[in-house]
């Protein structure tokens, strides 16, 4: 191996998938969150998985990290034997519904890339990350890692073949995310949907849909609340979030464009015409989840139009 690099240290932005009506074929990164991964190759074939901060759960081995499942892939495809060392450092909580997993599964497959070279393609890091996703979900849903890899606004438009597309978006538009302090875990979120629709339920929600994604990349505001309407996930995973009916209506009393689950929940989100109404949404929020004596964290932000990043490489 060629490649002289042996160390890299790079962010994951954390995301929200689905986004409304699209359940697992749309994703969006924010700004401002997500998490920070340093790899280094070593002169053994071992993968080390250092403890991480804060988590000490999570397991450390490569057989069952996140990191560990998607480096050995990767690793596996180049036929390549190569130890590596990795620390975590989460700014994203497991079971938040803010791609925890999505954000571990993007700086691997990223970190590992640039290491060997730059061998994988974008798409082809997406389904590597996949694998991680898989790990923890026990379905390999590509919304969080493609938007933690490549930023912005991103359609799955095909699983069979995989194929993304990233649409052009709106600059301006804010994005108001609350994030309860209790755990969804994105398995036991995903066992409760119903597997069937009724046909009328089905053309509603593409309808829901196609005006959001016109809303989006014609960043049409009318648009974009007509679409944000879901029949899929939020009226089942929404028992599973303390009081998210009553944080909707506080967010669309405030003239929010529309709210939802972020993922699997129990992190909601809603998209706010600007800066002062999206403050103004986090502020009732804040002090909501405080009444019902449940710790909160809240973050503004836009859509971020950058994914996995390198912070430093020697």
């Amino acid at each position: 191996m060629s490649n002289k690099m042996k160390k890299i240290k790079v962010f994951a932005p954390a995301t929200i998938a689905n986004v409304g009506p699209g359940y697992d074929i749309i994703g969006l990164a924010l700004e401002g969150v997500g998490e920070y991964l340093e790899m280094e190759l070593l002169d053994s074939d071992e993968i080390i998985i250092h403890p991480i901060p804060d988590y000490p759960d999570l397991p450390l081995s490569p057989d069952e990290n996140i990191a560990g499942i998607v480096a050995k892939a990767m690793l596996n495809q180049l036929e390549v034997k190569l130890g590596l060392s990795i620390r975590i450092e989460k700014e994203v909580k497991p079971g938040s519904g803010l791609g925890s997993s999505g954000c571990t599964a993007a700086a691997t497959a990223f970190a590992v890339n640039e290491l060997m070279d730059n061998p994988f393609s974008t798409l082809e890091l997406v389904a590597f990350a996949m694998l991680g996703e898989k790990a923890t979900s026990g379905k390999a849903h590509a919304d969080n890692v493609a938007a933690a890899l490549m930023g912005g606004f991103c359609i799955i438009k095909s699983y069979h073949p995989l194929e993304i597309l990233s649409i052009p978006f709106p600059k301006d538009v804010q994005i108001v995310v609350a994030h309860p302090q209790i755990e969804v875990k994105t398995a036991d979120s995903k066992k409760i949907l119903k597997k069937e629709m009724a046909l009328p339920d089905v053309i509603t929600q593409m309808g829901n849909i196609a005006a959001l994604i016109s809303g989006i990349t014609t960043s049409n505001y009318n648009w974009i609340r007509s679409g944000m309407h879901d029949l899929i996930a939020e009226p089942i995973r929404s028992y599973l979030i303390p009081g998210f009916v009553q944080a909707k209506s506080l967010a669309i009393e405030v003239g929010a464009l529309g709210c939802s689950i972020s993922g699997s929940g129990p992190s909601i989100f809603a998209f706010c015409e600007d800066e002062n109404q999206a403050q103004e949404v986090g502020d009732r929020w804040k002090k909501f989840y405080a009444n019902l004596e449940i710790d909160s964290n809240i973050y503004l932000s836009k859509i971020n139009p950058r994914g996995t990043y390198t912070i430093e490489a020697s």
